[in-house]
């Protein structure tokens, strides 16, 4: 059977025909850490904005106070996520779906965390 040739059903192809299929882990990994970043900066923007220590800390340029801390932190876990998931999965399948949704979890945790009524709620404020 050449590979231009349909197998009909119940018929397997040749081990040399049967096509490869590419993995997707490291784009899985994109995507998982891009939820990690955002969930970092809900995080980090909480804790800088309920803790007069943290928001110190995290403040790296005066004019703009920890946020300027906040989105450099979370750039960098963002950075060292995706390198670590990369590195993981590089030549593996992994479940998209469970990919996406924990990374959408992840997006709405920071978003929910940035959002001003949702942080002093939670601060009861």
């Amino acid at each position: 059977m050449t590979i231009l040739q349909k197998p009909f059903v119940g018929q397997s192809l040749p081990v040399e025909t049967m096509p490869e299929t590419i993995p997707n882990g490291p784009g899985a990994a994109a995507i998982l850490a891009a939820g990690i970043g955002c969930a970092t900066i809900g995080i980090l923007a909480l804790a800088g904005d309920a803790s007069k220590a943290i928001n110190s800390l995290l403040n790296f340029y005066n004019p703009s106070g920890a946020l300027s801390g906040v989105t450099t932190v979370a750039i960098i876990v963002w950075l060292v996520a995706w390198f670590i998931l990369a590195r993981r999965w590089e030549k593996k399948t992994v479940a998209m779906s469970r990919v996406n949704i924990a990374a959408f979890a992840l997006l709405l945790v920071g978003v929910l965390l940035t959002f001003p009524p949702f942080m002093d709620f939670l601060q009861g404020r």
